[in-house]
């Protein structure tokens, strides 16, 4: 009866929805202009200027826009020469937000226990004029205790206001910034001091106690530099003899005073190393120089819709090359960034009390970076509130979304299903954002449609590396596609080159395939004292510096590229199919059972297994339905009978995403440990370290193919 029901409600609901569509059809065809958006979407976007039977070079047909033109005229080389004119044209507006933590209070929960949560107050600003003036001070206290031109410097601290400040403060005086992940094990964070020679580390007041065990393996390390707390005084007692400690505020304090000239940077020069995540072994240093930073940010500016208006949310790591950029182009537009984290950014996070606001709902930011799982995760988070809400809700929300879906794949928007059916998801993230850039890893078309219709966004999908300065390709603002990662930018060629193993070649048809190269002045010079693996991995051809990534691409009919394949993902089973374990994964983190995933396939067998981190509250469900008695969720995570069912959702999930019978997953275990960078079997960027994660769980793997 109840079935009946809601289908009724529903078909009364289509029809009112076609009188609406009958009625404005004509005011949104005039106003929307659909065909100008279609035309936009389908345009040519990457031409060829070079072929051969082993390759097919790719450049963009757009030419450089207002922002880079501009920066090219004024010879802005070097990003102490961009801080410096954006300071001048921006002087006193917005640069860079804090959200002030008033008091730390214990707060009760329903179930009798005290947790700890933040009284938060509004977002306090600094403006360009000060921020450019705080990074001199702090560039010239760096000088005032010893510090020389060139020398390294590491940032091991959090994403925060206080981590540009510091970064531009190195810059200012040519010192070089080595970047570390805060979320890094101690043997990593003690590789990256160690291999770059630095006497000198920034970090903050929450990981300075790590020094009491690091300062050990570093001998080097002669000054520490802490980011104070907003709330403790930092305890300084306890350090090895002879290290100095000195806070944030009191070195520029220090610069303030001094009169020390500055020795600016010339565009050849490094400014970071930065270490890559380190998904296939110990990270290596990338070394960027101001022209590969420079050459990025022009080409971010000319693909990506950013305005002065604009208010940016900050979160992701700053020693992630991507979320640096696109904060450097923030900081070059105009764009004000107000500062966050996971613990505190919406209503719902740890940190906030109970009735108060997330740094989201006080921010009302407009564009922000995200990757892949975190898009994931909010994707899934909707299906599964849809699901909570009713067998009403979930069929009025399938019916809006496919409505909405139609009518955006043929170029109009639909304004009143926006406000009224996905308002309250717009509010999240404060009920402004409007683009959100992704990056990092690959993003599925269901997930990047959902985000994109859902949360009432566009979602711009690009594609880099460390080793290329985060740039490669750019989606078009007008593309309305998914799945794909956008034409080269302005800033470097894209070539394809035959991988004859797998079978990949440029002549393909109905598109060529093949290795993705990268060349221009986004192109990194090579590793850190790597010199074997820099001439393996990088060459110079005709003046231009190029980059071979090991990715796989497929260059589309308008120029735009899909990634395909990874070589080091590649595996080749014991009946000759090769099966992509990073393709095979992408389209599984989408089952709604699956938090993270890693697939392994031995060469010797003739299938793949699985390896889940689940999604417990979807475990629950199954063994709810199936009549599972459990005491605790590793319990359940043994369970055969639960295990069966994951591995038939994954098999369900194969055949919706259209993977081959050989790509499906032949046996499954479920992990009860989430993976974490502290674990050290994902990277800071939240990068699957394969050979990690098969080392933890050989056992398991081995008792999967045995069974």
């Amino acid at each position: 009866m109840e079935g009946f029901w809601i289908a009724g409600a529903i078909q009364a609901i289509k029809a009112i929805s076609y009188v609406c569509d009958l009625l404005t059809f004509p005011v949104y065809l005039v106003l929307q202009r659909p065909w100008e958006k279609r035309k936009l979407s389908r345009r040519i976007k990457a031409k060829i200027i070079a072929r051969d039977e082993n390759s097919v070079t790719y450049k963009s047909v757009d030419g450089p826009g207002a922002m880079h033109i501009a920066l090219n005229r004024r010879n802005v080389e070097t990003l102490d020469e961009m801080l410096l004119w954006v300071a001048q044209i921006h002087c006193s507006k917005r640069c860079l937000g804090t959200r002030q933590i008033l008091a730390e209070e214990d707060e009760l929960q329903p179930n009798g226990r005290v947790f700890k949560k933040y009284k938060m107050g509004d977002y306090k600003w600094k403006t360009f004029a000060e921020v450019e003036r705080l990074a001199a001070s702090f560039g010239r206290g760096l000088k005032s205790i010893g510090m020389n031109t060139s020398r390294n410097v590491v940032i091991f601290a959090e994403t925060r206001a206080e981590w540009m400040i510091a970064a531009h403060g190195c810059f200012k005086q040519n010192f070089t910034v080595v970047t570390i992940y805060a979320t890094l094990g101690d043997e990593a964070i003690a590789h990256g001091i160690n291999e770059t020679e630095v006497d000198t580390v920034i970090t903050s007041h929450d990981l300075l106690p790590k020094f009491k065990r690091l300062l050990e393996f570093t001998p080097k390390v002669k000054t520490i530099i802490f980011m104070e707390d907003q709330l403790k005084p930092t305890n300084t007692d306890g350090y090895k003899e002879g290290v100095m400690l000195c806070a944030f505020s009191d070195l520029i304090k220090k610069g303030n005073t001094l009169k020390t000239e500055p020795s600016p940077p010339k565009a050849d020069d490094t400014a970071i190393v930065m270490y890559t995540s380190g998904s296939t072994g110990i990270p290596k240093g990338v070394l960027l120089s101001h022209r590969n930073i420079v050459a990025t940010v022009k080409a971010y500016c000319d693909a990506v819709s950013v305005n002065p208006d604009d208010v940016f949310l900050g979160y992701l790591p700053l020693a992630h090359v991507f979320e640096l950029l696109v904060e450097s182009v923030c900081l070059l537009i105009g764009v004000p960034i107000g500062y966050s984290t996971p613990l505190t950014m919406i209503d719902s996070s740890s940190k906030i009390q109970r009735g108060s606001k997330g740094d989201a709902s006080v921010l009302h930011p407009t564009c922000l970076t995200a990757v892949p799982l975190i898009l994931d995760r909010i994707s899934k988070g909707i299906n599964e509130k849809v699901k909570r809400g009713g067998p009403l809700r979930q069929a009025i929300f399938k019916f809006a979304y496919e409505y909405k879906a139609k009518w955006i794949k043929y170029g109009y928007e639909t304004p009143l299903f926006d406000k009224y059916i996905f308002g309250a998801a717009r509010q999240v993230l404060g009920g402004r954002v409007r683009l959100i850039f992704s990056g990092g890893a690959p993003l599925t078309p269901e997930t990047h449609s959902q985000i994109k219709l859902c949360l009432c966004v566009t979602v711009t999908q690009g594609y880099g590396l460390t080793e290329t300065t985060a740039c490669a390709t750019v989606m078009d603002r007008h593309d309305r596609s998914t799945g794909r990662v956008g034409a080269p930018t302005t800033s470097c060629d894209i070539r394809l080159v035959n991988w004859e193993e797998a079978g990949y070649r440029v002549t393909d048809k109905p598109f060529p395939r093949g290795e993705i190269l990268i060349g221009g002045d986004n192109v990194s010079a090579g590793y850190y004292k790597l010199k074997d693996k820099s001439r393996e991995d990088f060459f110079e051809e005709a003046g231009k510096q190029w980059f071979k990534t090991g990715d796989i691409g497929e260059v589309q009919h308008d120029g735009c590229i899909k990634i395909i394949d990874r070589k080091k993902d590649l595996v080749k089973l014991q009946l000759g199919e090769y099966v992509s374990l990073g393709k095979v994964e992408a389209e599984l983190k989408t089952c709604p059972a699956v938090e993270n995933i890693c697939i392994y396939g031995d060469a010797s067998k003739h299938y793949t297994v699985a390896l889940v981190v689940p999604n417990p509250q979807h475990i629950e469900d199954i063994a709810e339905k199936l009549g599972v008695s459990h005491s605790s969720l590793e319990e359940l995570y043994n369970s055969p009978a639960i295990e069966k069912a994951v591995l038939q959702e994954l098999a369900d999930q194969c055949k919706k995403s259209k993977l081959e019978k050989f790509e499906v997953p032949g046996a499954v275990k479920l992990c009860a440990e989430q993976w974490s960078p502290d674990m050290g079997l994902v990277t800071a960027a939240f990068k699957l370290k394969r050979k990690a994660v098969q080392e933890r769980y050989q056992h398991e793997i081995n008792r999967m193919y045995a069974s």
